[in-house]
């Protein structure tokens, strides 16, 4: 996910040549191969996010808990995490459904040495046990859930969360402002222009996201958050329609 923790330079070409028929985006092994470099140039404010990842587990993971990254993909937030911790006493879990994404995962956390023990699991993140953590991350992850099932993954999470931890989500956000959503989309889609994107590659991409990421509002994150028992929520960062909560429990 982070081109300097994966030592992954492999261009994004995915939607480079017109197609005829735009599949839904998948994290398949064809993403993979390019996701560093995909991630980076789609999201702003991507490695923001990840260092602050890592300086919050400086602040917030506790010996003897578990610490789970949920959605991991490459494991960018796992290793910003683990390099982060202070203490040998937890173990980090790792999950993605994606067996591509698990298996080149596992590379990435091998090549880097480490205090603190990482689990990399395959997995639908609804299916793992959220058991004594003190801290979750959810990095750009809960967009693919599907919308009737979003309160109860956080729920559970909310109830796996040790008092005092903490969890982290990302999520690029609707605003339900039709004015509002077009100038952030276009700000979006500039910033993708900017990074080397084609307008095909922009539209095709747009496309294959249609029907697997389905945004909520800024408000039904908070409210989610809130109904699941977090004591303390708030944006802490926000990039265009990209946006970054802390829910402390």
């Amino acid at each position: 996910m982070h081109p300097s923790d994966t030592n992954v330079s492999n261009t994004d070409l995915i939607y480079s040549n017109p197609q005829a028929q735009v599949k839904d985006f998948a994290f398949d092994a064809q993403v993979v191969e390019v996701f560093p470099d995909m991630i980076t140039r789609s999201v702003p404010g991507y490695n923001t996010i990840i260092d602050t990842i890592g300086r919050l587990s400086q602040r917030f993971v506790k010996p003897n808990t578990l610490v789970y990254d949920l959605g991991c993909s490459l494991g960018a937030a796992t290793l910003a995490m683990r390099k982060g911790i202070n203490n040998q006493q937890c173990k980090i879990i790792a999950v993605d459904n994606s067996s591509a994404m698990v298996e080149r995962c596992k590379m990435h956390i091998n090549a880097f040495k480490g205090k603190t023990d990482v689990d990399v699991i395959e997995a639908n993140i609804q299916d793992v046990t959220i058991e004594n953590a003190s801290m979750v991350v959810l990095n750009f992850t809960l967009q693919f859930i599907d919308k009737q099932d979003r309160q109860a993954l956080i729920n559970k999470i909310a109830q796996g969360i040790n008092p005092g931890g903490i969890l982290v989500i990302s999520e690029k956000v609707s605003y339900g402002d039709t004015v509002i959503d077009e100038h952030l989309i276009d700000l979006h889609h500039d910033f993708k222009r900017a990074n080397g994107y084609s307008e095909l590659e922009v539209a095709q991409k747009r496309t294959a996201l249609e029907n697997v990421m389905r945004t909520d509002s800024v408000e039904q994150h908070i409210q989610r958050l809130t109904e699941a028992g977090f004591s303390h929520v708030s944006p802490w960062f926000q990039c265009f329609n990209f946006i970054s909560f802390i829910a402390i429990k």
